[in-house]
């Protein structure tokens, strides 16, 4: 393991790292850390410590009393400033980062099927990392949990956009525009029939309450309405972004 001065790109991946693992659960014996330590050369205790040099920059971490560690590069400041806010050159730059230090193709480390991709192959490649880094900082920043209900499998949880996907091409990538769900409450809150108000109270559209005698809809939708979401260490969604969606997509 080499002790020299951590480089542009290797910082750029830590980023990335930081955005992927929930921050209470950052050590040397993660395996997402041990996983990234091995592929940039570094030892798990030494990018471990570069996630909560990282974490002293986050000032919603700050505002929660959870702090990184007290001392950092200026390397990491730049970095911090260079990206944060630029999501989609992060996910992009990153990943593709990512590829080289693994010798693979970006195609390779995402498991895509090059001969499937056509013309478009930039395109489509850009889209999946884009979605998959996404995914990867909304969830891992609620603790995989759905902020709703805190069902905490895996597989029927989606990184659920606040400010829809074709409204804003700019926040697409913004963690702050994501919400970690199951897969209904998705459908409702994409469709309307739920929204989050700014100061994070979950509101049942009129649309359900008509089915109030309806117990599976008293259960999944009308038992929740008026309590807070379960709000993530870092990331916490926007108050501009949920008001948009309380004024424009929520069926009142």
């Amino acid at each position: 393991m080499k002790n020299k001065d951590w480089t542009r790109e290797e910082t750029i991946i830590a980023f990335n790292v930081y955005c992927k693992i929930p921050f209470k659960s950052s050590s040397k014996s993660n395996p997402t850390i041990i996983k990234y330590s091995n592929l940039i050369g570094r030892s798990p205790s030494a990018l471990n410590m570069k996630i909560g040099n990282i974490g002293r920059l986050d000032p919603v971490l700050k505002e929660k009393g959870i702090v990184g560690l007290s001392h950092g590069s200026k390397l990491e400041e730049q970095i911090w400033e260079e990206f944060n806010g630029d999501w989609e050159r992060l996910a992009f730059e990153s990943e593709l980062l990512i590829s080289k230090y693994a010798n693979k193709s970006i195609e390779e480390l995402l498991e895509i099927e090059i001969d499937k991709l056509g013309v478009d192959r930039e395109t489509i490649v850009k889209q999946r990392v884009n979605q998959n880094f996404f995914r990867s900082t909304v969830l891992s920043s609620y603790y995989f949990k759905c902020c709703i209900t805190g069902l905490s499998v895996t597989d029927l949880l989606i990184a659920s956009h606040i400010v829809p996907w074709s409204v804003s091409s700019e926040q697409r990538l913004n963690p702050r525009n994501g919400l970690c769900l199951n897969s209904l409450h998705d459908r409702a809150f994409d469709q309307g029939y739920i929204s989050i108000t700014p100061d994070f109270k979950i509101i049942v559209s009129k649309s359900l309450w008509e089915f109030e005698d309806v117990k599976s809809v008293q259960d999944f939708f009308l038992k929740f309405h008026g309590q807070q979401i379960q709000l993530p260490d870092r990331f916490i969604p926007d108050r501009e972004f949920l008001d948009y969606h309380h004024s424009n997509i929520f069926k009142k």
